[in-house]
């Protein structure tokens, strides 16, 4: 399948805002799983077949890559919708640029050990592989959404899971206008959790084996986190949305929670080397967000909760798979743990995703996923 199109320009843009209102186009090219739409392959083919492919083959993940560019292309303000654009076609890790050096990357390390943030990580292990810091490793449509153990771990993932999260947010948006009477920031709102993360790409790199890079902890949270606030740091997307993109993995509703989101803007303020309080990215007293606590910062966080099925979703679901890879596909117990077994979790999960797999398991039972599968790829 070739590759649609990475963003829509400005010119075509404006067209569409002029002929229907992009706001209701958006809302109107939300994805939606088919099963005619599967593309069925063999065995043979996934392991031949590259992530990048995969994602390319999924209209379900390309009509979500369709999807998040539109609605970006409705953030009103010009030079954020620029920012987040540029950052979809190319989420690489441009932070890192100054950490190239050796010496830097060493006192950058030393200051997240000496206040706490970093925990366990060796200077060597520090910080994920970069070739070229101005490049991403992967486009942002075939990352995976999580570790190769956790949510939306299929080439892919990243785009579904985003999709998901915008439209809740947006449905969170509509919420509040209906029945409160007044109206969120949506810029705010769309921007921060399309960036939200943004360096999963680089975190979750493909390897040999077809599996995703291991995830290391950073600030009490997974690094993706950090990073992906790191990155919006040092392109000074504005504070306020830096900020509610933190808040995605806890919310500032009381002191305890509040810290951690304090923790990973500091952490991310020394990755770029800057005081978050002249950013405007703390409170005066530097250990509190800048007050009053903005509500778009709950709608970022609320919006991100997909996981809290998700996560178990697959743990539940990948036994499974590997009896049925095992009894329908030939597989051996070798096989479950290396590049053939992953290259079919990949391709199925890419295919109708995780959850829609999850569901029928639910209802169905193994034989009831066993027959969906094979939807997807051709048995033994």
């Amino acid at each position: 399948m070739e590759k649609k199109s990475v963003i829509m320009g400005r010119r075509e843009f404006l067209q569409l805002s002029a002929a229907t209102g992009a706001i209701a186009i958006a809302a109107a090219a939300m994805p939606k799983f088919v099963w005619a739409d599967v593309k069925k392959i063999s065995l043979d083919e996934c392991i031949g077949m590259s992530v990048k492919k995969m994602a390319e083959n999924s209209k379900l993940v390309m009509d979500s890559w369709d999807y998040l560019q539109m609605t970006v292309s409705t953030i009103k303000n010009a030079q954020l919708r620029r920012q987040v654009v540029e950052i979809l076609a190319n989420p690489a890790p441009l932070f890192f640029g100054p950490l190239e050096n050796s010496q830097t990357r060493k006192s950058v390390w030393e200051e997240l050990q000496a206040k706490h943030l970093l925990k366990g990580t060796s200077f060597e292990n520090f910080l994920p592989a970069t070739a070229d810091y101005r490049k991403s490793p992967q486009p942002f449509y075939s990352a995976p959404g999580s570790g190769y153990q956790s949510h939306h771990s299929y080439p892919g993932g990243l785009v579904t899971h985003t999709a998901l999260n915008v439209k809740v947010s947006l449905g969170i948006f509509d919420g509040y206008r209906d029945i409160y009477g007044y109206e969120l920031d949506r810029d705010m709102i769309i921007a921060s959790q399309v960036l939200h993360d943004l360096h999963k790409p680089w975190v979750f790199q493909w390897g040999k084996d077809a599996s995703s890079r291991t995830e290391l902890p950073l600030a009490g949270t997974g690094e993706h986190h950090v990073y992906s606030i790191a990155e919006s740091i040092f392109r000074n997307i504005p504070a306020e949305i830096c900020v509610a993109q933190a808040c995605a993995h806890n919310h500032p509703g009381s002191p305890k929670d509040e810290a951690d989101v304090v923790g990973w803007i500091k952490a991310a303020s020394i990755l770029c080397g800057v005081d978050p309080r002249e950013k405007g990215l703390l409170g005066t007293n530097g250990n509190t967000l800048p007050q009053p606590r903005r509500m778009e910062n709950f709608v970022c966080h609320l919006g991100d909760h997909d996981w809290v099925l998700t996560v178990p979703a697959v743990q539940w679901l990948l036994p499974v798979m590997q009896t049925i890879a095992v009894e329908r596909y030939a597989m051996t117990e070798k096989d479950l743990n290396g590049e053939m077994f992953h290259c079919f979790r990949n391709y199925v999960f890419s295919q109708a995703t995780a959850m829609t797999l999850y569901h029928t398991y639910s209802l169905k039972g193994k034989d009831g996923l066993a027959e969906a599968v094979a939807k997807i790829v051709r048995p033994a």
